[in-house]
């Protein structure tokens, strides 16, 4: 039994006790405070930009993609744009952001971390860079959903809406998520080849290999569209495509320079050769235009600013201008001569998914090694403790590339055939002759009627 005078004693204990740990309250927060980095508002502010840059892309994309098509798919074609904003964007929240930066599951085929699941765990996180882990995820996010997108210019005008909603998911989970981890993430294994890992500073293998790949798949499983190549399909709007390059070119400085995640030298130097393989690209195939038609098109100069952009993409991080010059007017030589593979083969990529994309970033990942900065190859060197060639990184190179290229031609090919077995995939001959706005959606781009 107490006394009293234990019950005083044990009362001034606990006044110590507390006071104590009223005293110790500021070390503990100094402590907490410093156990991460602190918001640098300066890269935060950055990267929300390049955010909001790269998802005005996907608008871009589905105005440059609308006005190449018949008047009679316009808005069935920008849908297909504007679904993976949606179905992506849900779909990469809830597990997309896991299986690409989580820890490796399943051998190292994707990752898994429980936190990212809903993004639950990351309320609070704050990146070695200094941006809150929810930027960056959103960032990323914008990539998986372009890349979706991208493919849809390979079949556009023939494929049915709920077809290519439950292929796009579908690839989410089986092609992009693995190949981002693959990729991208700290212990994915393409990241971790050779001295330096497999360069791809912004998506030439996540984004535009695996895109162009995919689309050409499905584009030979699909077939032609119904009347190709024989009956004349014309662009219904030039003017909208010329405004949607325009918009990509401006978002594409979000895409390449965002992805340093940071906001200094890094930065400046992916803006830059962005910038200036872009214009290399629109003026090598303007020049190449005059020279074999006698005269420059429109759609030929947003051909070369798309070739130039997307070449540049996995090397915005390690050349300089005057590389950026060369693979840009590269880029719109092999893709101007690659097109017309198309006519001679005879299959119908509808608006030069694989012709631009593919082409252009597998010609991007392999001859940036012939224009690296040198301190890349010194830090390359320096990782190894001995000597790191240009050749030596090339076969890196194309080790991803080719991986790349056979992963997205076996898994792409499977889904697009497991989609046209459970919900159909192409279009019947009477709704693709009415057209995708009206059979589909009900509905018609610009008022009128019985317009091809």
């Amino acid at each position: 039994m107490l006394n009293r005078k234990n019950i005083r004693m044990r009362s001034y204990g606990r006044w110590l006790i507390a006071a104590g740990a009223a005293a110790l309250l500021p070390v503990a927060s100094l402590w907490a405070a410093e156990s991460q980095p602190a918001v640098d508002s300066g890269t935060t502010a950055w990267m929300l930009t390049s955010t909001a840059l790269v998802l005005l892309m996907v608008p871009g994309l589905a105005m440059f993609y609308g006005g190449l098509v018949r008047t009679k798919n316009v808005l069935g074609t920008m849908m297909h744009s504007f679904a993976a904003m949606g179905i992506i964007g849900v779909l990469w929240v809830v597990f997309g952001y896991s299986m690409s930066f989580g820890k490796n599951v399943f051998g190292g085929w994707c990752g898994w971390n429980p936190d990212y699941f809903m993004l639950k765990g990351i309320d609070n996180v704050i990146l070695a860079a200094g941006v809150p882990e929810y930027v960056f995820a959103m960032f990323q996010g914008k990539f998986a959903i372009i890349t979706p997108a991208l493919i849809a210019g390979a079949f556009a005008e023939r494929v049915s809406f709920r077809g290519y909603c439950l292929y796009i998911a579908l690839w989410m989970v089986v092609v992009y998520c693995p190949l981002c981890h693959w990729v991208w993430a700290e212990d994915g294994w393409i990241f971790n080849l050779g001295a330096g890992g497999a360069i791809d500073f912004a998506g030439g293998t996540v984004v535009h290999i695996s895109a162009g790949v995919s689309g050409l798949v499905a584009a030979l499983y699909l077939g032609a569209r119904r009347g190709y190549p024989k009956t004349a399909m014309h662009p219904n709007n030039l003017v909208m495509t010329l405004m949607g390059a325009g918009l990509l070119w401006v978002g594409w400085f979000g895409f390449n320079a965002g992805s340093a995640v940071s906001s200094g030298l890094a930065t400046a130097r992916a803006l830059t050769v962005t910038q200036v393989a872009a214009a290399a690209g629109a003026t090598a195939w303007l020049i190449i235009e005059a020279i074999h038609l006698g005269k420059a098109t429109t759609l030929g100069i947003v051909s070369g600013i798309l070739a130039g952009l997307v070449v540049i993409t996995p090397a915005a991080g390690v050349v300089k201008p005057a590389g950026a010059i060369a693979m840009g007017m590269a880029a719109s030589l092999v893709c101007y001569f690659g097109l017309t593979l198309k006519e001679r083969l005879g299959y119908d990529d509808s608006l030069d998914a694989f012709g631009i994309h593919g082409v252009a970033g597998i010609l991007g990942a392999l001859i940036l090694v012939f224009f690296i900065r040198d301190s890349w190859m010194h830090d390359a060197a320096a990782n190894v403790g001995g000597s790191w060639t240009v050749m030596q990184q090339f076969l890196i190179q194309f080790k991803a590339v080719g991986t790349t290229i056979v992963y997205t031609v076996v898994t792409s090919g499977i889904l697009v055939v497991l989609v046209d077995k459970a919900v159909g995939f192409r279009l019947s001959e009477s709704d693709e002759k009415s057209g995708m706005d009206h059979a589909l959606h009900g509905e018609h781009g610009y008022g009128l009627t019985n317009l091809n």
